[in-house]
């Protein structure tokens, strides 16, 4: 019976795994959509958010099978908790990564070529996504830990990429949709980073079974 729940187990950590990197697919396809302005990578997104919706609803049911039909000890309930929040916060990041993308396509073939801080900040979010699921494949609290302390960052990204939009509006009112539409594009990057910071917290508690918030 345990050897059976010990597969299932193993299952969900694949899946969540291939989640995971659905996420980090979808948000880098999204930041070189924006680099390049071209709107055909941006409708590339919107396929795969469908299938990270998808990969949620199969967790999710895999999560509660194994708590209804086995009898989980402690390590095996945080774990199995931990991913039901996880999932949570992964398909925000698909959902964002489609705004974002969304937003691209009526850029008219404008990207962020001149804003540096605003590609900056979208790897900075990528490299969280990417450590928060590494930090959950191999059980690293200091891994973790390092995302959590690197959302400081990122939202310093955006308080200067706000700064310098401001500043833009100001200077050329006419080009102020652009604008606009950038800034809102850093908050959805702020926001993934915000979720990428909120796995990490659930990875700490999957090992440990404290859960800081951030």
């Amino acid at each position: 019976m345990r050897s059976r729940f010990d597969e299932q187990l193993a299952l969900l950590n694949r899946e969540l795994i291939e989640m995971g990197a659905l996420c980090e697919e979808v948000i880098a396809l999204s930041a070189q959509a924006l680099t390049e302005g071209n709107a055909e990578l941006a409708a590339r997104v919107a396929p795969l958010d469908q299938e990270i919706d998808r990969k949620e609803r199969e967790i999710e049911s895999l999560c509660l099978k194994l708590l209804l039909q086995q009898q989980p000890v402690a390590k095996d309930l945080r774990q199995i908790s931990a991913a039901l929040k996880m999932i949570t916060d992964m398909e925000r990041i698909g959902d964002q990564a489609e705004d974002i993308a969304e937003i691209i396509t009526f850029l008219g073939g404008r990207g962020a070529e001149n804003s540096d801080l605003l590609r900056e900040m979208a790897r900075s979010t990528i490299k969280m996504v990417t450590e928060s699921v590494d930090a959950y494949v191999k059980h690293d609290t200091a891994l973790a830990d390092q995302v959590i302390a690197e959302d400081d960052t990122v939202d310093d990204y955006f308080a200067r990429v706000k700064k310098d939009l401001i500043k833009r509006i100001a200077q050329d009112p006419d080009d102020g949709e652009f604008a606009l539409d950038l800034l809102m594009i850093a908050k959805y990057f702020e926001r993934i980073g915000d979720h990428a910071t909120n796995i990490a917290e659930w990875v700490i508690f999957s090992v440990t079974g404290e859960h800081k918030e951030g």
